[in-house]
């Protein structure tokens, strides 16, 4: 083992505690439904940024590249100010969801740069403007800008012309579990010398107030150079500062003054060092130099191309003299550093490009640092707090009021620290593929939280979002955690079997809620809303159909025949060692079947999900008594149906003659069931039994539409709605009314969802992570024989492991310098194509554009599209 594996194995041990501290303080608190208090639900406008630095928080704390303990007893972030801005910078500044034209988007230029899996070395890089921030500027342009413009960002304000900006590089190394050591260097990347204070600052999380209770704990100065901090789970902790700085100290309590016109109960709150730092206010400080928030105040005039460093140590070892604090630091850093390579160095692909590595790495970074402490008491929040104004009444039939249940408060892998901080159940589970490679113990435990009685509602259902709990996501839990447990696998050399039959139990309630609540005649045919594809649909189909009746949804039919097929694959696997799973395996594979066959019959009238005339699966709206119809829009609901796939190796078949014995008497007798559906009748390369939907005819008939590039195949992957849709906009009249779907390459023009993400059009990478994996199943069974053209019309022939292949490296090639020198992630902004201090740091968007491949929507999605350093991993460049 190298020193991060070791460190790993201490803390899956528990004998060392290596993830206490890390990367948990959320980059956005204020806007959130956990600190929405109001009657309507309006979490955005209740707490908005302008209250976040004097406003304290209820659930959990925001801050800029900072750290905290596992439960956010203490923190630290850093805070700056140029001399210029009204507000001093302690977090990111972004627009609401009715500010932007595209809903809520940050506006600010930040990268996550590197991390190993214990945060034993991190480092960020944020960039900061010298004149002031633009914040009305950002706020009024995407106001007046409709949905058919762009995102007006802070690069396009001209901020950074003449490259009149700081980088600000904030990197952590741990000498050892309590002892963290910390360096912020400041670069002026400017044509002139420019001013700027840098306070790092500590803080204890408010969890006094909402109880009318004493602060739980206190900071002081320990020496000219020293903050203690102390608090009663931990003890005393102290921040040892190094140079010339002011110890300043104010408490993390609101500022009622301000905010409420009431009157506050200390002089010193939240915002004292605004107040301080912007205004020149003296007495917002305490003299006593104590409190709940502390910070060291350096100001320096930093001349051009010029840089200064500031050291820092956060540890429990102490008080010591200053020049004993920070004894070894340079050597400490530079090991921990020497050791990340050496972490990484196992994990990535020596044959990449230096280009790729770093992709690569930057991925595995951005998914390290989106962890987050998040914390979430439905009783408590609905119920409200002690001493703080009761919650209106309505709130108790509002938003969530069905999940009392529900006790958050964990380290939890969010989409976005900023944009998504809060975890969504099915993004979790793409998340834990990449994360596998590199922490599969921390991947096996994020898949099992979410199925822990705190989490899981008592009737089956996994937690959505904290927006709606309720909402339901797709189904890919099961399939996220057969994956961890083959990745972990293949790198350990043997399985976690305890892991997979825990979760395995806890699936089986969640399988049956789907099948109890999702299938409303028993017919097999599955309905379930957006199911995460947000607008693909003519309608919203979380809300009551415009039209009434029902909608069967070829995605969501597909989606629990792959459920079935996961949950299969696990049985099998626990049966080979114990026998009494093969009955649970024999359910799954019927259960498969009739699926399957629902899916590819023709119903009672005569229509069915798939068109055989298109080539292709479509939603179908039942009307009762009125006849049905598919709704014929060329989308990735019709393509979800490849997920369903799966193979069975002739040793397993041979080791599970209950099973086997019961398979071939259903094959023999439900020919009815059997005869439309791939259902293992015939063997395949290696005498491999084959489960899918699409048997090979119909697999054919899609795959031709998939890799055509006037429809769904673009130079960057596959397309969420077909090109067709372009010239050929599918149009349905409902009551006088008009609802269409277009093509939209990039940002949404439909505000469905608060128009933040798109799926008419641009290329996601969970949905096409699943056809390569699927193309792959596929290719396992049918071998080089079957081949297709790819693209459609080009005459160029592949089998389906070439074209999961070419797909993969068109998705890596997103964020790889073409040979040009330019990336496509970065469109046409040419500072970031360009600028040495930009082209190399990457932007992990949420999605990106169908025909360019531009990042699109939330910029620091590193949590899906992190899935691009499995691919890289897999299929190289």
């Amino acid at each position: 083992m190298n020193a991060e594996e070791l460190r790993l194995q201490e803390s899956a041990e528990k004998t060392k505690h290596w993830k206490r501290w890390g990367p948990y303080l959320s980059e956005r608190a204020w806007g959130t439904v956990r600190e929405d208090y109001s009657a309507d639900g309006s979490a955005w406008d209740f707490f908005p940024h302008d209250y976040a630095r004097s406003r304290a928080y209820r659930w959990n704390e925001d801050g800029l590249a900072g750290i905290s303990d596992r439960h956010q007893r203490m923190c630290f972030s850093v805070a700056l100010w140029n001399g210029k801005d009204p507000i001093l910078k302690e977090r990111l500044f972004g627009l609401t969801s009715s500010e932007g034209n595209h809903g809520e988007d940050v506006k600010e230029l930040y990268y996550y740069l590197d991390s190993t899996p214990t945060h034993s070395y991190m480092k960020m890089l944020y960039k900061y403007p010298q004149e002031e921030f633009p914040y009305l500027k950002l706020i009024e342009e995407n106001r007046n800008r409709n949905k058919s413009e762009g995102e007006f960002e802070l690069i396009d304000t001209g901020i950074f012309e003449d490259d009149r900006y700081f980088d600000v590089f904030v990197e952590y190394a741990k000498a050892d579990v309590e002892d963290i050591l910390i360096k912020i260097t400041i670069a002026n990347r400017g044509p002139e010398t420019a001013p700027i204070n840098v306070l790092p600052t500590a803080w204890l999380r408010n969890r006094w107030t909402w109880y009318g209770k004493e602060p739980n704990g206190a900071m002081m100065t320990a020496g000219e150079r020293i903050i203690e901090l102390e608090c009663r789970e931990y003890g005393k902790r102290w921040l040892y500062v190094d140079g010339e700085a002011e110890l300043i100290f104010t408490e993390n309590e609101t500022n009622n003054e301000r905010l409420f016109s009431s009157p506050n109960p200390t002089p010193f709150v939240k915002d004292g060092f605004h107040e301080y730092i912007v205004n020149g206010d003296h007495s917002a400080v305490n003299p006593e130099k104590c409190g709940t928030k502390a910070a060291a105040n350096f100001r320096f005039d930093i001349p051009s191309g010029e840089q200064v460093v500031i050291r820092l140590r956060f540890s429990d070892q102490g008080p010591a003299e200053e020049k004993a604090a920070f004894r070894n630091f340079e050597r400490n850093f530079t090991k921990r550093i020497k050791e990340a390579d050496a972490f990484y160095s196992k994990i990535i692909n020596d044959e990449l490009s230096d280009d790729a590595k770093n992709v690569q790495r930057q991925a595995f970074a951005g998914m390290l640092w989106s962890k987050q402490y998040y914390h979430y008491v439905v009783k408590e929040w609905l119920d409200g707090d002690p001493a703080m104004p009761k919650p209106p009444e309505s709130r108790k039939r509002g938003r969530n009021h069905d999940w009392p249940m529900l006790f958050n408060s964990d380290v939890i892998s969010m989409p976005d620290k900023w944009e998504y901080p809060w975890y969504a159940a099915w993004d979790l589970a793409f998340h834990c593929i990449p994360l596998a490679l590199v922490d599969s113990h921390f991947a096996k435990n994020q898949l099992l939280l979410m199925l822990r009685e705190w989490y899981m509602h008592p009737n089956g259902q996994i937690p959505a979002y904290e927006w709606a709990f309720g909402d339901v996501n797709p189904p890919v839990h099961a399939w996220a955690a057969l994956r961890v447990y083959q990745i972990e696998k293949k790198h350990r050399g043997y399985g976690d079997r305890k892991f997979l039959a825990r979760i395995f139990q806890k699936l089986l309630l969640n399988f049956t809620w789907w099948v109890n609540r999702k299938d409303s005649e028993g017919m097999n045919v599955f309905e379930g809303g957006f199911l995460g594809l947000d607008n693909i649909g003519v309608f919203d189909r979380s809300r009551p159909l415009p039209t009434g009746g029902k909608l069967a949804q070829s995605d969501g039919t597909s989606w629990m025949a792959m459920y079935c097929l996961s949950m299969l694959a696990i049985a099998l696997e626990l049966a080979a060692e114990d026998n009494t799973y093969e009955d649970v395996a024999s359910k799954f594979w019927e259960h498969f079947i009739f699926i399957a066959d629902a899916m590819n019959e023709l119903g009672s009238d005569g229509v069915s999900l798939w068109n055989d005339e298109d080539g292709f699966y479509y939603d179908v709206l039942h009307m009762h008594g009125e006849g049905s119809s598919p709704l014929k829009v060329r989308s990735m609901v019709g393509l979800i149906p490849l997920f369903a796939v799966g193979t069975i190796e002739p040793e397993v078949l041979e080791k599970l003659p209950a099973f086997k014995q019961r398979m071939y008497w259903f094959i023999e007798n439900r020919p009815d069931l059997t005869d439309n559906v791939s259902c293992m009748r015939t063997p395949g390369l290696g005498e491999r039994r084959l489960l899918a939907v699409a048997y090979r005819e119909r697999l054919e008939k899609v795959l031709k539409v998939m890799l055509d590039e006037n429809e769904f195949l673009s130079k960057h992957g596959i397309r969420a709605i077909s090109k067709f849709h372009k010239d050929n906009p599918y149009i349905l009249q409902v009551n006088g009314e008009e609802h269409r779907v277009d093509y939209e390459p990039g940002e949404s023009t439909s505000g469905i969802f608060g128009g933040n993400s798109n799926w008419r059009g641009p290329v996601w990478f969970p949905v096409n992570y699943l056809l390569i994996e699927s193309l792959q199943k596929f290719h396992h069974y049918y071998g080089d024989g079957f081949k297709i053209e790819c693209p459609t019309g080009s005459g160029n022939m592949m089998n389906l492991w070439q074209v999961s292949q070419e797909l993969s490296r068109r998705l890596s090639h997103i964020f790889l310098r073409n040979g040009d020198g330019t990336r496509p992630v970065f469109g046409e902004n040419e500072k970031m194509q360009y600028d040495p201090h930009f082209r190399d740091h990457l932007l992990f968007f949420e999605y990106f554009h169908g025909d360019n491949g531009r990042g699109v929507g939330a910029s620091h999605q590193t949590g899906w599209t992190g899935l691009v350093a499995k691919l890289l991993h897999q299929s190289g460049e």
